[in-house]
């Protein structure tokens, strides 16, 4: 995020002040180090520099040259990747409090942090800052015709990250093409990074693409533990909103299932992912740098670069999006269920998980049946200007991906003729649900003959409990535990099958035996007398509202089954 151009500037800036010897490592790799070292060893002409001995060797005397040389030196280690294997080349304290190390890396390790360190965290641009770059950036090549309507999308595109604007501004001076172009480019599907952000366009010495440094140490990630959970975690995020998502998502049994199966581990290593396992491939990628993990940002806790999405899902191959998606679909379907109606917060948050589900997947979202997320999150749009494009898109989908009749499709528009009529629409509305009558009549008419026999078996289900009940009071008494759960279950069936009256009557009799057999307080009395009340509450006010019907649904039983 443009720290290796900001430890640029302040190696400059010490050689411009007089600093004797400044050294830049690039410190991804080890070897590199402790190369350079060996290097510098010979350069400084350190004591012993000059007697044969191998790289390592050498690197310690550079490194003891360092603790007392009377002179000022900057060592800038530039990307570590691994800080552990690092330890024993860091650089010593001069004992001259003459020496100075600069290091830049993407991981958040406690161990970074000892010894004296100091952490200065490197956030990216603001909004404005973005803006302001991007202006002067294509002053200096008198390209502010460039600059339109467009500017602020293309700055909330790239995520405010300094590398990718650089690139971005290099490609759109060097192509002259428009903020509008670019932002268009970018989020086509069929444009890749690599097409963005050509090599040629590196003119401010960034080195690496994107997704270089992102293959680079993700592949060090899958092989730290957990095991082989690193690439499967991440592809899994890449689908979901960069601005965050809630922890709670990978505790469920979706993203666990998906885990175990697109681990890749030892042959002799556990294949069950517990959600411990799940939080800790989080912590681990958000160690290097490849996704942000903070508790305290509540219900976007799990951040993750708008770019390094982007390079993810381009590096995932067609045969695992399936099972990404999936994942995906599953695993916020878990934490909407879970989601109280009442916390907007998190149900906003999850709203833009969804979109950004479905702008990254299309049609695969509807493949792998995610399409009942689309419709929660149209609900939610219900009093939104969004709203009423929202349902005229979905039920456009729809009706290409699944058919005209298909009972799902007809769900989309009646939701869209409701939206209709929030819009103060109400011709369309009856227009949608006018044109849909045909359908819906011949949808429900399959369904009002399983309802017909389903009575009937429901028929057949209530004489057969009367005779069991009859024979068990004959046989074990009238208050005999089994005799009295029987009674219970009858009494039920009763309700559902709409003898309202006969159900309380015998629900009053169970109820009196239980209270009788284990007390007022058990918890089978306590729930049973709830059930009661509640059938006799629910009889009372259809009673009122039909007149004297007493008559339930078999919707309204089954809403009472303890």
């Amino acid at each position: 995020m443009g720290k290796t151009q900001l430890a640029a500037a302040y190696a400059h800036q010490a050689l411009t002040e007089g600093v004797e010897l400044v050294v830049w490592v690039d410190a991804s790799e080890t070897e590199q180090v402790v190369g350079c070292f060996a290097d510098a060893a010979r350069c400084v002409e350190a004591p012993q520099a000059e007697l044969p001995q191998g790289p390592e060797d050498l690197a310690r005397v550079f490194l003891d040259w360092l603790a007392t040389t009377s002179r000022s030196w900057l060592v800038v280690l530039d990307d570590i990747t691994d800080p552990e294997t690092m330890q024993p080349w860091w650089p010593p304290q001069s004992v001259n409090s003459r020496g100075r190390v600069l290091a830049t890396t993407r991981r958040h390790d406690a161990l970074l942090s000892g010894g004296g360190r100091a952490m200065v965290n490197i956030d990216t641009y603001s909004a404005e800052e973005a803006g302001i770059y991007l202006y002067e950036r294509l002053s200096s090549a008198r390209a502010t015709h460039l600059l339109d309507d467009q500017t602020e999308a293309l700055i909330k595109s790239l995520g405010c990250l300094p590398l990718a604007l650089s690139h971005a501004a290099a490609y759109m001076i060097n192509e002259d093409v428009s903020c509008a172009e670019y932002v268009n480019r970018f989020n086509h599907s069929a444009a890749t990074l690599d097409d963005l952000f050509p090599r040629q366009s590196d003119t401010e010495g960034y080195g690496r693409q994107v997704a270089t440094a992102l293959l680079l140490s993700l592949g060090v990630a899958q092989a730290c533990e957990p095991v082989g959970l690193a690439i499967p975690a991440l592809r899994l995020a890449a689908v979901l909103d960069p601005a965050g998502h809630p922890h709670s998502l990978w505790a469920s049994d979706a993203v666990s299932n998906y885990l175990c199966r697109h681990r890749t581990s030892p042959a002799d290593g556990p294949a069950k992912v517990a959600p411990d396992q799940a939080r800790a491939a989080l912590r681990l990628l958000h160690r290097y740098g490849l996704l942000t993990d903070t508790a305290q940002a509540g219900s976007r806790a799990v951040r993750l670069h708008a770019l390094t999405a982007r390079a993810v899902r381009e590096h995932t191959p067609d045969d695992a999006w399936p099972g990404v998606v999936k994942a995906a679909v599953d695993g916020l379907t878990e934490v909407w269920e879970a989601t109280s109606p009442f916390d907007r917060e998190r149900l906003a948050v999850l709203r833009t998980n969804i979109d950004t589900l479905d702008g990254c997947t299309g049609d695969l979202l509807w493949e792998v049946e995610g399409h009942h997320l689309l419709r929660w999150a149209g609900r939610t749009l219900t009093l939104s200007s969004a709203a009423l494009p929202y349902w005229q898109r979905l039920t456009a989908n729809s009706e290409r991906l699944l058919g005209r009749t298909h009972p799902k499709t007809l769900l989309a528009r009646r939701d869209l003729a409701w939206t209709y009529f929030l819009a103060d629409r109400p011709k369309d509305a009856f227009a949608v649900l006018q044109a849909d009558f045909p359908h819906q009549d011949r949808r429900l008419a399959p369904e009002r003959l399983a309802t017909s026999q389903s009575r009937r078996r429901h028929v057949d289900a209530i004489v057969l409990l009367e005779d069991t009940l009859a024979v068990r009071e004959r046989v074990l008494g009238l208050d005999d535990p089994v005799t009295v759960e029987c009674r219970g279950n009858l009494a039920i069936a009763y309700w559902e099958g709409g003898k309202t009256a006969e159900a309380i009557l015998l629900l009053e009799r169970a109820v009196s035996s239980w209270q009788r057999m284990l007390g007022a307080e058990h918890a089978r009395t306590v729930s049973m007398a709830k059930l009661l009340q509640s059938w006799q509450t629910k009889r009372k006010r259809r009673w009122w509202s039909s007149k004297g019907s007493s008559r339930a649904t078999p919707q309204e039983a089954g809403a009472c089954r303890p």
